[in-house]
């Protein structure tokens, strides 16, 4: 049960970082690709009917981990209270931006929003990528089962490390400029005109960055957290993960290389789904490392919560992801097709 759990938990946040990312990745690059007014409504209008939508797998993994593993998610929120709060306040200012920008009929007003849906944006894969990051290094867990961080300190790697040190700020780069890609291949295929030309000319670029830091943060991570490596012979499911993101490293370039932006973005929902699954199956059972002493970290085990209404809820988990995945099979196809801005006072 533990086990099976921690898969499903782990199921849901990548498949968050997947959806979640090419959003952002259209807002990091949303005033690199488009110049004028009509090109960013076009961004908007390719990222508007799917990004509230995808924020619900983060709910959705929120709440499962909560129902599992209620120990985790409670020791991870006081410890990185200061960093959530910051997590939340730029979801809402990158909601916000989203919806309140084309309300108005004034240039002031929609370069405010502009800004804050790019910045917002940029900051939040960061964040999450240096939650990644703080995970696989470890925090100071103690025998109560809470810790406490700092936002930095001397950006060491230490048993008190702050949440951002070299190799957090390392990951969270790794996130943002992942995702960016990812946006890229995203915008060029769903968009048309200046902004396709401009992602895809982006993109292998882009790639060629992610690629450079992906080799940057494996060496980073064999020398702060060694066992996440030794564990990779005795994971047989990291091997198939392994396996998923290298094609889907292919899948993007041979897509990119042959005009295939589909292709390309497929590919590259497979190397961030198989490099999240490689993690999690090289750091299970742990689920939040203490840097203190081992024993102090909790586990799938450890921190389960009763199995009597786990198993109740598991049918109830399998009917709402098998119902959410016919939504998303609907909308991609309601919406397939290149986008074009609305016209003015309709849609964003």
């Amino acid at each position: 049960m533990a086990m099976l759990w921690f898969w499903l938990v782990s199921v849901l946040v990548a498949i968050y970082v997947v959806m979640d990312g090419f959003d952002f990745g259209a807002g990091i690059l949303h005033l690199f690709v488009a110049r004028t007014d009509q090109e960013r409504r076009e961004v908007l209008g390719a990222v508007g009917p799917l990004w509230d939508g995808n924020e619900v797998w983060l709910l959705a993994g929120g709440g499962s981990m909560f129902l599992a593993f209620p120990k985790v998610l409670a020791a991870g929120f006081s410890g990185f209270y200061l960093a959530l709060f910051l997590v939340l306040w730029f979801l809402i200012l990158r909601a916000i931006a989203i919806e309140f920008r084309s309300h108005v009929q004034d240039v002031l007003w929609r370069q405010l929003w502009d800004a804050g849906f790019t910045v917002a944006s940029f900051v939040l894969p960061v964040l999450l990528g240096a939650a990644l990051g703080n995970v696989l290094r470890g925090v100071p867990l103690d025998g109560s089962g809470y810790f406490e961080l700092a936002l930095w300190t001397n950006f060491r790697v230490s048993a008190q490390p702050g949440i951002l040190d070299w190799y957090t700020v390392l990951i969270g780069i790794f996130a943002l400029v992942t995702v960016a890609a990812h946006g890229s291949v995203f915008l060029a295929w769903r968009t048309g005109g200046p902004v396709h030309d401009r992602a895809a000319a982006l993109a292998p670029r882009l790639w060629g960055a992610v690629v450079v830091l992906w080799l940057a943060a494996t060496a980073a991570s064999f020398k702060v957290t060694p066992t996440l490596f030794r564990a990779l012979p005795h994971a047989p499911l990291a091997w198939v993960a392994v396996a998923l993101f290298l094609a889907g490293l292919l899948l993007v370039f041979s897509g990119l290389k042959a005009g295939r932006h589909l292709m390309a973005f497929l590919g590259s929902g497979a190397f961030i789904l198989g490099i999240l699954a490689a993690t999690a199956a090289c750091v299970y059972p742990v689920m939040l490392k203490s840097t203190l002493d081992p024993a102090y970290s909790l586990t799938a085990q450890n921190a389960l919560a009763g199995t009597v209404g786990l198993h109740a809820a598991l049918g109830w988990w399998f009917i709402a992801f098998l119902l959410v995945l016919a939504y998303y099979t609907f909308l991609f196809r309601f919406h397939r097709g290149k986008v074009k801005a609305a016209a003015e006072g309709e849609g964003y």
